[in-house]
């Protein structure tokens, strides 16, 4: 977007997490352990398993531990510490992995549009379309983060995967609601006129002028320069198009796939409804910006809970720590998060895998909003990184729900800790955050790299 872009769509671009929000710049560090009896890093190092690389192929022995903590749940949270390094990326490629070849799991959901989850799932499902052509256009805007070698290694893994297993296949499915594309309109209205023909002129009138007929970043940019009340009579007719279909049910006895057909029917307008509710707020608000915020979390927690019990499949779900944790780590600006939505909904059902790095580099953008690729140092004393760092393995996951004392208290305690978006540097780039109130279990990486972007700008910026 332009430099001058205005209060109400910088607000949204935080909502979305393409900005970080805004924290203390800095924490009262404490003194790092030392190998003294009050140290937490012997109870860390028993509890913690190494891990032999975060590449994706070859075996799985040192994941059977992580397996071991995932026990039952249906969908595990897995997330990482900056919003563009290779190594988290590479690491859910291969968690999903196995997974899907030892605890049967099935589909990999990202926090990118639904609409665009929905190609990409034809595309590893079927072969539709041309998987690079659909990443250029799904992933644009606050979403080209996940324009990258390793996503796109990964689908190319699923697709390879359900040739092999075509009667059980692995899928894929976006929960977010940042962009609505013309293919979720042509869906919705594609059903209405196979199975409630009559009701094709309401929707289609309900829907004029808004399917998108521009690319995703040009359409949402355009989008948030519309007035408020534009914006709020958008949502009142996307809300008006879902309730009418919502009455208009399939009949009771009618058979299970002209039920499954209006069920994906009513979440698809489900889904179009939330992208123009999440645009209507007033983003000048601070009150109701942090209100959007909560919505985001809350319809990613949604469509996640609705594809994992429509499915039946387990999901691994990818996002940042800030979303996939269990409390909030910026109450005033994040009021309620993804994971904890999860909680409250499935228990121990949802499984949060958090992750830190000691030093390293990422992809983010610069004051200019321009894509540079940042390296840091070593954790600063007395943050969470530089006592996991003290741990003897390289890279590890450790179960926190297992770590006994001086360790279980260590954890409860916040400290800060890097959680950063997509733009660096700022304020917003660490948060105090106690470990064990926040996941169920860590992965802690030495050392990370920056991804390597598919998208021209990226390609420029990672050299």
């Amino acid at each position: 977007m332009k430099k001058h872009r205005s209060t109400a769509a910088l607000a949204l671009l935080v909502a979305l997490g393409t900005v970080a929000a805004t924290a203390p710049a800095s924490f009262a560090g404490e003194p790092s352990p030392t190998a003294s009896a009050s140290s937490p890093v012997p109870a860390l190092e028993r509890a913690a398993h190494p891990l032999r690389t975060t590449e994706p192929g070859g075996g799985f022995a040192d994941l059977r531990p992580l397996g071991r903590m995932v026990g039952d749940a249906r969908v595990v949270g897995l997330g990482e510490a900056t919003h563009s390094s290779h190594e988290f990326f590479a690491l859910k490629h291969r968690v999903f992995r196995y997974l899907v070849e030892e605890k049967g799991f099935r589909s990999f959901s990202l926090e990118t549009g639904w609409g665009g989850g929905l190609r990409l799932n034809d595309y590893v499902l079927h072969g539709r379309g041309d998987l690079r052509k659909i990443m250029d256009e799904e992933f644009q805007s606050f979403y080209s983060w996940w324009n990258n070698t390793d996503y796109r290694d990964l689908l190319l893994w699923m697709r390879a995967y359900n040739r092999q297993h075509p009667q059980d296949p692995v899928r894929f499915t976006g929960n977010d609601f940042g962009f609505a594309g013309p293919e979720l309109y042509d869906r919705i209205t594609s059903y209405v006129a196979a199975h409630r023909p009559a009701l094709l002129p309401r929707v289609t009138e309900l829907y004029r002028g808004l399917r998108p007929t521009t690319a995703m970043a040009e359409h949402t940019a355009a989008y948030m320069e519309l007035p408020l009340a534009a914006r709020k009579s958008m949502a009142g007719r996307t809300s008006a198009a879902l309730a009418l279909l919502k009455r208009h049910a399939p009949a009771a006895g009618s058979d299970g796939k002209a039920r499954a057909a209006y069920d994906w029917a009513v979440q698809h307008a489900t889904a179009v409804d939330q992208t123009a509710r999440g645009y209507a707020f007033d983003f000048e608000d601070p009150e109701q910006s942090a209100q959007s915020m909560r919505y985001r979390d809350s319809v990613m927690a949604d469509n996640v809970a609705w594809w994992q019990r429509r499915t039946g499949d387990k999901v691994l779900l990818s996002a940042h720590n800030g979303h996939v944790a269990l409390v909030t780590h910026s109450p005033e600006m994040y009021p309620k998060v993804q994971g904890s939505f999860l909680r409250d909904r499935l228990g121990k059902g949802y499984l949060s895998v958090g992750t830190t790095f000691d030093r390293g580099s990422f992809n983010a953008t610069d004051d200019t909003e321009k894509v540079r690729r940042f390296t840091v140092g070593p954790a600063k004393p007395g943050s969470n990184e530089d006592t996991l760092d003290k741990v003897r393995h390289r890279d590890y996951v450790v179960d926190l729900r297992n770590v006994r004392e001086p360790g279980r208290g260590w954890l409860a305690a916040p400290r800060s800790t890097r959680s950063i978006g997509t733009a660096y540097p700022g304020p917003g780039v660490e948060f105090p955050v106690a470990l064990s109130r926040s996941h169920d279990v860590v992965v802690h990486l030495e050392k990370v790299a920056a991804a390597r972007l598919l998208t021209a700008a990226g390609r420029g910026a990672a050299g």
